[in-house]
C-alpha cells in the first residue's frame, strides 16, 4: 500500500511539473519569477524595439510636453539624475520604447497589472503612478520632452 501512495505522489509530481510549463492552448510558458538575485531580466511586450532616443525630437512637441510635464504635476515624483518619490527619468528614453512610455503614461492603473517592468517599478517606489488623463498626443508630447531632456543631457556630457 505504502509503495502505490508513493507512486500515485510521484505520478502527480510528474504531472504537475509538466503541465506547468504550458497554458490552456498548449503553448508553452515561463517559469514565475522568483526573488533570486539571478531573476531573468523582467521583459515586456510594449518594450520591444527601437529606444525612444533612437528617434530624432521634435522640439515643437517637446516644448508643448515639457509644459505638460510642469502643469500636470510629473515634477512631484520625477526629475532628471536625482531619486525622488518616482523613478529618475535620467536615460528613461535609451531604457524604454515610446510604446512603453506612452502606455505607461496613458493606462498606468493597467500597466501596473499587465507590464513586469511597471510591476518592478511598483515595488521598488511603492507608489503608483496616477493616471493623469492625458490624450496620446499629449503623451507623446511628454516622451517628446523626456528624449529633448536626453539629447540635452548627452550634448553636455
Amino acid at each position: 500500500m505504502k509503495s502505490v501512495s508513493l507512486l500515485a505522489l510521484a505520478a502527480l509530481m510528474t504531472l504537475s511539473v509538466t503541465s506547468c510549463g504550458s497554458n490552456s492552448n498548449g503553448s508553452t510558458t515561463a517559469a514565475p519569477a522568483t526573488t533570486s538575485a539571478a531573476a531573468a531580466p523582467t521583459v515586456s511586450k510594449f518594450d520591444a524595439g527601437p529606444r525612444a532616443a533612437e528617434s530624432p525630437v521634435d522640439e515643437a512637441q517637446a516644448e508643448a510636453g515639457e509644459k505638460l510635464f510642469s502643469s500636470k504635476g510629473c515634477t512631484a515624483c520625477h526629475t532628471f539624475g536625482k531619486k525622488m518619490s518616482g523613478p529618475d527619468l535620467a536615460g528613461v528614453t535609451m531604457r524604454r520604447t515610446a510604446l512603453w512610455m506612452e502606455n505607461q503614461i496613458l493606462h498606468p492603473e493597467k500597466m501596473v497589472k499587465e507590464d513586469p517592468i511597471s510591476r518592478d517599478l511598483f515595488a521598488k517606489h511603492a507608489l503608483q503612478m496616477p493616471n493623469q488623463g492625458l490624450t496620446p498626443e499629449e503623451a507623446r508630447a511628454v516622451i517628446e520632452y523626456l528624449k529633448h531632456q536626453q539629447h540635452e543631457a548627452t550634448e553636455t556630457h
